[in-house]
């Protein structure tokens, strides 16, 4: 599988829309427009925490920072219990209570708290993410044998390269450029995983059951076995594999004119790295690289090259969102740093848009169904709050039936580099919808095109999965592609996998959370750079900027005042000093507590860069927090 660290978050530019639930489908919504997924609960609501010993018997303290508190574990149970470890627990009914507590039924224990392995088992535990496959998956993935050329089209001559992470495990996508005229001849090949995983076998159970793999600093929950993830699926360099391969043929303007897809045989003629590849075409290439870099490498930039520029004519919408990347070495957090963003991970970025988008194309034209990545454009509600937020700041917005991706980039071009730069990124990201997997079309706001579809990362996402069987039918590449029972289920398939993505990406950011929490627990008390990354009634939150980790400021840490919530400019302020805390305001803040098990941090403001004179350090009254508990700010009426 392929390692956490390298996890290809938008590798295909998919979506950089805010990574949360989504509200769900309402009564009365519009015919044929898919509804935003929400993330719905079936089934007992569980627990999960540290178990703790009781006079009156044993209890569990739970791990989620929004529900805190303890539960009085049910008298019986098979387990043998030992103080300290984690545990899952299903909630009983509410009127099940001993006074204060709720009770709980232990349903697993998960081992030790101190194990370098709790932080993903917590995120796992916690989002129900399925983690073990039965039998009868393992045993079907174990059957799965290498394919033949009958019926395949021989590719292994074509200097096909993997490039991907530098601790990337499995390669799931491989590229070739050359010149074709004026413009360019380009091909993706992906993993051919459908003609392992059959219809209504284990595999595909247990697959639409994942819908996606969960991706952890520490670990990865595959949604294939490792036998096809790592082996099979895999586009190992030498090695020959079965392969969804699409032929594209680009013009001067990186415009795509045609393209075809075959099924083929494929030999991955290199396995590279970003860096590796961006050293090559930087002067510095290596052993492996030297001999492909006139061949291989530059073909492929010289092609993005004409992508890129498409792309800015198109009018996409460019954030610039720092992610965060946790090391992890002999289990513990090594450290914490911002991914690095190079041409080479853009030139593979564009190269699966441009897949996606024909594999969207060819089966429009062929008059097959899609299950499309689709991205809806910002609500008018939430247009209207971006717009009250520039206009604090001197920037006009477009009217909302004028709205295009291409303005918010204008916008973010504009004030890059700027003291409002990263403001701006936070709020336009807030601005976005969900995008979600849906039948119905309706285009891809973020990437500016009119149809879209994810076909390149089927050994990860069902979705893709689904894809490759709609080409295999309406292409007629074989007899295992889309199903008519699968095709009446379309709706229904694109809800479920947008809830597992949205799963997923919770589970993902919990463990984020708790590791940056577990590697800061021996600075509390230290100081820091940071800016505030929200703001609320009750306080506001701030961001470190060396790695990226969150923290709350509550109300009754900040100098004593009462403070009015302006929403529109996304501000606290002081109503007797009127000092200003803003979102993206740079502050120093001293880290007052981490806690490991929920994974959240508190700080407190030591310098703010709106801060009153000789009102550098937070001052206290020995009743201000008494009078400040409560997050209520009065205001002018």
């Amino acid at each position: 599988m392929k390692h956490p660290s390298s996890r290809r978050h938008r590798r295909d530019g998919s979506d950089k829309s805010p990574r949360r639930f989504g509200p769900k489908s309402k009564p009365g919504a519009r015919p044929g427009k898919p509804q935003r997924a929400g993330f719905t609960h079936e089934g007992p609501q569980r627990v999960v925490g540290i178990l703790k010993k009781a006079p009156q018997g044993w209890r569990l303290q739970s791990a989620n920072r929004r529900e805190r508190g303890e539960y009085v574990l049910h008298a019986k149970t098979r387990f043998d219990l030992k103080e300290g470890d984690l545990a899952v627990a299903e909630i009983l009914p509410a009127g099940r209570q001993r006074r204060f507590a709720r009770e709980a039924k232990l349903i697993e224990t998960l081992g030790g708290f101190d194990d370098p392995r709790a932080v993903s088992l917590i995120a796992i535990a916690t989002h129900e993410i399925p983690q073990h496959f039965n039998k009868a998956a393992l045993e079907e993935a174990d059957a799965a044998r290498p394919v033949t050329l009958e019926g395949r089209t021989d590719l292994r001559n074509i200097p096909l390269v993997t490039i991907d992470g530098a601790d990337a495990r499995d390669f799931d996508d491989a590229v070739f450029a050359e010149k074709d005229g004026e413009g360019w001849h380009l091909i993706v090949a992906i993993a051919d995983v459908a003609h392992y995983v059959k219809h209504s076998g284990a595999l595909e159970k247990a697959a639409y059951e994942r819908g996606n793999s969960v991706y952890f600093p520490d670990r990865v929950v595959p949604m294939l076995p490792e036998a096809l993830s790592n082996e099979l699926c895999s586009l190992k360099p030498k090695v020959d594999r079965a392969s969804m391969a699409v032929h594209m043929w680009i013009d001067r303007a990186g415009e795509l004119t045609k393209w075809q897809f075959v099924r083929a045989v494929i030999r991955s003629h290199a396995r590279l790295t970003y860096e590796q590849v961006q050293r090559a075409m930087d002067g510095n290439p290596d052993e492996i690289t030297g001999p492909l870099l006139d061949r291989a490498i530059k073909p492929l930039y010289g092609a993005y090259q004409c992508l890129i520029a498409a792309r800015g004519r198109r009018g996409t919408l460019e954030l610039d969102l720092p992610e965060r990347k946790v090391e992890i070495e002999n289990g513990r957090v090594k450290a914490i740093k911002i991914r690095a963003r190079l041409d080479s991970h853009k030139l593979i970025e564009e190269f699966m848009i441009t897949a996606n988008v024909a594999a969207a194309a060819q089966l429009e034209q062929k008059g097959g169904v899609c299950l499309y990545r689709v991205h809806d454009k910002p609500t008018e509600i939430k247009l209207e709050a971006l717009r009250d937020f520039l206009d604090s700041l001197g920037i006009s917005l477009v009217p909302a039936k004028q709205m295009h991706p291409r303005f918010l980039t204008q916008i973010l071009e504009t004030h890059a580099g700027g003291p409002h730069a990263q403001v701006i990124n936070e709020m336009m990201l807030r601005t976005q919808a969900q995008a979600i997997y849906s039948p119905a079309n309706i285009g891809h706001f973020g990437l500016a095109l009119a149809k879209y579809a994810h076909f390149t990362s089927p050994i990860r996402r069902y979705a893709d999965l689904i894809v490759h069987r709609g080409l295999i039918r309406a292409c007629k590449l074989g007899d295992d592609g889309l199903r008519d029972d699968e095709i009446a289920r379309l709706e229904k398939i694109g809800d479920h996998i947008s809830t597992t993505e949205r799963r997923a990406a919770a589970a993902e950011r919990d463990a984020t959370d708790r590791f940056t929490t577990l590697y800061l627990m021996d600075r509390v008390g230290a100081t820091f750079a940071a800016r505030i990354s929200g703001v609320a009634r009750f306080g506001i939150f701030a961001r470190i900027e060396e790695n990226g980790a969150d923290g709350i400021i509550p109300l009754n840490a900040l100098p004593d005042d009462y403070y009015h919530h302006d929403e529109k400019r996304q501000a606290l302020i002081g109503r007797r000093s009127k000092r200003v805390f803003r979102l993206a305001d740079p502050v120093t803040v001293r880290l007052e507590q981490a806690d490991r098990l929920t994974g959240s941090m508190s700080f407190t403001i030591v310098e703010s860069a709106r801060a009153s004179d000789g009102d550098t350090e937070t001052k206290r009254r020995p009743d201000r927090e008494k009078q400040q508990k409560r997050p209520f700010h009065r205001r002018r009426r």
